[in-house]
C-alpha cells in the first residue's frame, strides 16, 4: 500500500544539502556556481567572491577575473528549501519587508507577501486540503498564466537608483527600482523617458561614476564592472544626451 511505501526521514539528516557551507544557515536566495554547481546563500557567495575567484567548497577557479558573471540564481533548489523547513520563507520575507521600510523604502511586490500566500493556497488544492470550485480553478488558471509569463521575476535582481544631475529634466518620484540584471541600459532610458514624457528615449545619457554607458550593456556588466565593491543600490545618473564634437 502507499502507506507501506511512504518513509519519513528527519530534517536534520537532509540538512548537508540545503545548508550554505560558508554562514551554516538554511539556503536564503540559493545562488549555484555554474563551473561546479555548488550552492550558497547569495550574500554570502557575493562577499565572497569579491576577494576569491574560486568555489568555497571545491575550490576549483570560477572565473579569472569576473567570478560574478558565472553564478546563477537556482530557483528550484529555494523552492525545496522553502519546501522542506517549516516557518524559513515567512521569517525571511518578514526580515526583507523590515529591512525596507527602515530604510523608508517601498517594499518589492515579489516580497510583500502576495506570491506567498497564493502558492499556500494553490498547494492546498493539489494536496487535497480543499475542495476545488469554479472560482478556485479560475484564480488557480490565472496563477499559471501568471507564472507562466514570469516577467523576469525569477531572474537575478538589481536595485538602482537614478538620480538627475541636470537642471534641464526632472527627477524621478520614485527613484528606485529593483529588476532583473539581464534588463539594459537602453531599458532603463526607455523606462525615463516614458516616466519624463520625453519624445525620445535617445535624448538621454546614463552614467555610472561619471562614464557614459553603452545602451547594450546589461546591468549585470555595468554591477561587474563599475559597482563590484560598493553597496546596493547601483546608482546611475541620467542627463539629457550630449553630442560630442
Amino acid at each position: 500500500t502507499p502507506k507501506m511505501l511512504t518513509r519519513k526521514i528527519k530534517l536534520w539528516d537532509i540538512n548537508a544539502h540545503i545548508t550554505c557551507r560558508l554562514c551554516n544557515g538554511y539556503l536564503i536566495d540559493a545562488t549555484t556556481v555554474t563551473e561546479c554547481l555548488h550552492t550558497f546563500c547569495r550574500s554570502c557567495l557575493v562577499k565572497y567572491l569579491e576577494e576569491n575567484n574560486t568555489c568555497p567548497t571545491c575550490r576549483i577557479v570560477i572565473h579569472q577575473s569576473h567570478p560574478l558573471q558565472y553564478i546563477g540564481h537556482d530557483r528550484t533548489m529555494q523552492d525545496i528549501v522553502y519546501k522542506l523547513v517549516p516557518g524559513l520563507q515567512e521569517a525571511e520575507m518578514k526580515k526583507q519587508r523590515e529591512f525596507y521600510h527602515k530604510l523608508g523604502m517601498e517594499v518589492p511586490g515579489d516580497i510583500k507577501g502576495e506570491t506567498c500566500s497564493t502558492k499556500q493556497h494553490l498547494d492546498a488544492h493539489r494536496n487535497g486540503e480543499a475542495k476545488p470550485d469554479e472560482n478556485s480553478n479560475k484564480e488557480t488558471s490565472e496563477e499559471k498564466q501568471e507564472e507562466d509569463n514570469d516577467y523576469h521575476r525569477s531572474d537575478e535582481q538589481v536595485s538602482i537608483c537614478l538620480e538627475c544631475n541636470s537642471s534641464k529634466l526632472r527627477g524621478l518620484k520614485r527613484k528606485w527600482i529593483r529588476c532583473s540584471a539581464q534588463a539594459t541600459v537602453l531599458h532603463l532610458k526607455k523606462f525615463i523617458a516614458k516616466k519624463l514624457n520625453l519624445s525620445s528615449f535617445n535624448e538621454l545619457d546614463i552614467l555610472c561614476n561619471e562614464e557614459i554607458l553603452g545602451k547594450d550593456h546589461t546591468l549585470k556588466f555595468v554591477v561587474v564592472t563599475r559597482w563590484r565593491f560598493k553597496k546596493a543600490p547601483l546608482l546611475l545618473h541620467y542627463r539629457p544626451k550630449m553630442d560630442l564634437l
